[in-house]
């Protein structure tokens, strides 16, 4: 759009009515332009909009009255009343561009001080060429004098405000870009003009049309949306790019520039202004590298802190903790607390991401809250966090803070809009024969895990290197034993009171070891779970259930459905409803012959688990809730789950024949599967008595070894000889 109307302007004749009207009406066309662009884009700055709109009309109004004078006079007299417009509209103009100059940011000296650079250079040039001369001129009348060197002060005045502007990375918006274009424009001018005016030689021509380009800059920057507000950026204010330290060069280099070009011309050399300027200059640079110099300091120390300190929680990080331990160590005997989240997965999996960093903040806060003075707590990673304790701190006092951060941990933190509860595991170890800090932080790392395996809070002891040595053999024996074939599985029968008929049976895992011999489950499934390979064990289990169950379909003795218990770990496994699919699928069976046994712990807390039992559900596999009673004993599990069978645990199966409180539970859950439609499996049934009993109390299914033992084949598994609840 400028470049269309400088063209337009130089096409009409020079020093023509209609060459004056048309610079006239453009330059106020670019007033109205700016008022219209800040009341329409409102912007977050706009008393400096307003105030550069006022500045570029009284610069305009002194165009309109030098045309005047010119028109009337027949000439231009220097100085008149439109060199006092524009003088008085310089400061206005220095004023908005320098509001606008100060960004979103902070104090910005650096930003300053190249300003100061840039404007202390063209004022050097100014002094040499314009004002010292205009100063020796004793002849020269005193107004035109004043202004002759009004116009250069103003110049300098214009160049700072630009410079200061453009040194802000926020400030390089298409609509301040515009603003800077359009000050070059009048700067470059302005020189001219103050120059030839001086000499008489000023006749306008292309350099008017320089200011009309400025003026159609400064509307359209108004005009802009960009105006209404200066992005955020990433890029540091103190930043020098390659066209800024060209800048900075090029002013520093204009004092021997000068030097130069006025002893080759023989004129004589101003030596006092290059001499005070280069002076100038000289201390701007080192004032610039001062603070380009602390400025480097701080950010070392800035990214240092950021180098130890967990970015989330604001806690100090693993590397700052285990040089901590390192000086720890060296000085005396620190004590070492390490704590992992139990719960922590299952608030991802439900609520998000976001509600996880949430609690993980909150319970970072608490630690901090609670650990005495000279501590340090430190998140290591995950949901791990680690205390070290001072030399100071005994381990009676150690224990102590032990059970309150567990304390503090397990009470509700809010979360993405919820309460949610998690616990905590915490392993305690110290320095005791060893200046390793890495062994200190793995003692504590060995106890925690002995922690989640019971008791919440535990200390490093010897034994508990050999428990975890024992562990990890066992699970590497276990990942042998899988490929080997050493796993089989037995079926329990669950039969129908109150005759005894076989109606499902549980698939249940046994290991013979060739070395160890039978390895219970209660040994090896724990150590499954924590190493992983229950993924792999789970997906062997229900294949070859489900094979099995198929033979005996083809051999005429197969029960109603097959049960198959499924880990928590399992349920979470993305692919898991699409395993179950298939291997349905290889073995040709159907899905309402299974049924995926499930416990109260491995749903409590929602999230892939609870999608995943709907899911297997929409397949049309049934759903059972073992071990009820045991685990969280939520009746609301029973609201939102799909769930179709409730297996009562055998604890609350023990005492039903005794009279009194110990059968009102057993009376309560049958009432409960009841009303909710569900069938009720009492496990663990022993005796006949017992049997009779939870008949009498309503239950219509049972399990136990009075009813069979788990075995291997459908003979030994009772199927043929099932016994019948004894009469009353």
């Amino acid at each position: 759009m400028a470049i269309p109307a400088a063209t337009a302007y130089s096409l009409l004749p020079d020093g023509s009515l209609a060459e004056r009207f048309y610079y006239n009406t453009i330059g106020v066309a670019a007033v109205v332009a700016m008022v219209a662009g800040i009341r329409r884009n409102r912007p977050e700055h706009g008393t400096a909009w307003w105030v550069l709109a006022a500045g570029l009309a009284i610069f305009i109004s002194g165009d309109i009255c030098y045309d005047v004078t010119e028109h009337r006079l027949g000439e231009y007299p220097y100085p008149s009343w439109a060199d006092l417009l524009y003088l008085c509209a310089y400061p206005v103009l220095f004023a908005g561009l320098a509001l606008l100059g100060r960004g979103n940011g902070g104090p910005d000296r650096t930003g300053l001080i190249d300003a100061a650079v840039i404007s202390t250079g063209i004022g050097l040039v100014y002094w040499v060429f314009v004002v010292g001369p205009t100063l020796q001129e004793a002849g020269t009348p005193l107004l035109e004098r004043i202004a002759t060197i009004g116009y250069p002060v103003a110049d300098v005045m214009l160049t700072a405000a630009v410079a200061r502007m453009l040194t802000r990375a926020e400030n390089r918006t298409p609509s301040l870009r515009l603003l800077a274009v359009g000050a070059s424009f009048m700067l470059v001018c302005d020189i001219f003009y103050t120059v030839l005016s001086s000499a008489g030689d000023w006749e306008g021509g292309i350099f008017d049309a320089g200011f009309l380009l400025a003026y159609v800059c400064w509307g359209a920057a108004a005009l802009h949306p960009s105006m209404r507000r200066r992005p955020d950026t990433g890029i540091a204010a103190h930043r020098v790019g390659a066209r800024r330290l060209a800048m900075l060069a090029a002013a520093t280099l204009l004092a021997p520039a000068l030097l130069i070009w006025q002893g080759t011309a023989g004129d004589g050399i101003a030596w006092a202004a290059i001499g005070a300027g280069a002076v100038a200059l000289f201390l701007l640079v080192v004032a610039r590298m001062w603070g380009l110099v602390n400025q480097v300091q701080v950010q070392a120390l800035r990214l240092r802190d950021l180098a130890m300190r967990d970015e989330l929680t604001g806690l100090a990080n693993r590397r700052r903790f285990v040089r901590r331990l390192a000086d720890a160590v060296a000085a005396g005997s620190p004590q070492v607390l390490l704590l992992d989240l139990d719960g922590f997965k299952a608030v991802n999996d439900r609520f998000g991401h976001a509600a996880g960093d949430e609690l993980l903040i909150g319970i970072a806060q608490r630690l901090a809250a609670e650990i005495p003075s000279g501590a340090l707590v430190a998140r290591m990673g995950g949901d791990e966090f680690a205390i070290l304790l001072p030399p100071e701190c005994t381990a009676a006092a150690c224990d102590d803070l032990a059970a309150r951060l567990h304390a503090a941990v397990h009470r509700p933190v809010r979360a993405g809009g919820h309460d949610v509860l998690v616990s905590t595991s915490i392993g305690i170890a110290d320095d005791t024969d060893t200046d390793d800090p890495g062994e200190v932080l793995r003692r504590a790392d060995v106890a925690m895990y002995a922690a989640k395996a019971g008791g919440r809070r535990r200390r490093y002891s010897p034994e508990l290197d050999d428990q975890a040595g024992e562990e990890a053999r066992l699970g590497a024996e276990m990942r042998a034993g899988l490929d080997r074939g050493e796993f089989h599985l037995v079926y329990q029968p669950i039969v129908e009171l109150p005759h005894g008929r076989v109606a499902s049976v549980e698939s249940l895992i046994r290991w013979r070891h060739p070395v160890r011999g039978h390895v219970g489950p209660d040994r090896f499934i724990p150590v499954a779970e924590r190493n992983g390979l229950i993924v792999e064990l789970g997906e062997w289990i229900l294949r070859t259930a489900c094979a099995q169950y198929m033979t005996w379909l083809r051999d005429g003795v197969a029960p109603d459905r097959i049960g198959v218990n499924v880990s928590a770990r399992q349920l979470a496994e993305p692919g898991f409803v699409d395993l179950v699919a298939a291997v349905l699928a290889e073995t040709g069976m159907d899905p309402g012959h299974l049924i995926v046994e499930v416990t109260e712990t491995a749903v409590f807390g929602g999230g892939a688990a609870v999608r995943t039992v709907h899911d297997l559900t929409a397949l049309g596999v049934d759903i059972a809730l073992d071990d009820f009673g045991t685990g969280h004993s939520s009746l609301g599990l029973l609201q939102t789950l799909p769930v179709s069978i409730l297996k009562v645990d055998k604890s609350f199966v023990d005492n039903v024949t005794m009279a009194g409180r110990h059968a009102v539970i057993a009376t309560s859950l049958i009432q409960v599967a009841h009303g909710l439609g569900l069938v009720a499996v009492a496990e663990g049934v022993e005796t006949a008595e017992q049997a009779a009993e939870l008949y009498r109390l309503g239950y219509r299914r049972a399990q136990g070894y009075h009813f069979g033992r788990p075995a291997e084949a459908p003979a030994n598994a009772g199927y043929g000889r099932h016994r019948a609840v004894p009469a009353a």
